[in-house]
């Protein structure tokens, strides 16, 4: 049997990555974004659109919740609020949405698999980037909810915590928010993004059978809990 994914941010990053390598498992594999490159081009911040999307696709088995910003690189007193409202709707209120479209789909067939992806940011609170920490923290919160609220239906969830990645998003941090939050790696380098699909790979698969509701570091022995 075929599987299908949904991969939103798929067009670039580490959500292309993503779905390259779910391709190479032989998954069927569908990329949402709001590049035209996308499968389907949808902004995952409309609730309606989303649904309207998902519907249209037919069964999603795997959904990887990758698209993200980073938002203000500010401290947090001179942050707009629309920038932070911004970061939320994003990376909090997207990942709702789709995961809100996609779950009733899978708990109806009784398997299912969901990856959201989170940030060390979100365990650790990086300086200057506190809209994109708390809305990644957020995310943490929602995959651990999400998770038990779907522990006895067969469907998965979990989210990965990486460092920094050597993808496009991190071309808009300013370079001194880059270096000190590289400087915390132990390992004293950057991830990859393959290296990163990897995990979610695993994660989205039969394989990963006994973990729900978890927060799987990728950050070069930057975790400290």
């Amino acid at each position: 049997m075929t599987r299908r994914a949904l991969v939103t941010g798929g067009a670039s990053g580490l959500g292309a990555a993503t779905a390259d390598r779910l391709r190479n498992d032989d998954i069927e594999v569908v990329t949402l974004d709001r590049d035209p490159a996308a499968d389907v081009v949808v902004d995952i911040t409309d609730a309606d659109g989303v649904l309207k999307a998902v519907a249209a696709m037919g069964p999603i088995d795997i959904l990887i919740n990758s698209a993200g910003i980073v938002g203000p690189n500010l401290p947090l007193w001179e942050v707009p609020p629309t920038d932070w409202a911004r970061t939320f709707e994003v990376n909090v209120q997207g990942t709702f949405h789709v995961c809100r479209a996609a779950v009733p789909g899978m708990v109806e067939r009784g398997w299912g698999r969901i990856v959201n992806f989170s940030s060390m940011a979100g365990k650790d609170g990086n300086p200057n980037l506190s809209a994109y920490s708390a809305s990644k923290a957020a995310v943490i919160a929602l995959t651990k909810s999400l998770g038990k609220e779907l522990a006895t239906t067969g469907v998965l969830v979990n989210a990965i915590a990486p460092a920094v990645i050597d993808t496009p998003m991190n071309a808009t941090t300013a370079p001194e928010v880059l270096a000190h939050i590289t400087s915390l790696i132990p390992m004293r380098r950057v991830g990859t993004a393959d290296e990163v699909a990897e995990l979610v790979a695993w994660l989205a698969s039969d394989k990963c059978s006994f973990s729900t509701g978890a927060v799987y570091d990728i950050s070069g022995g930057r975790a400290t809990y």
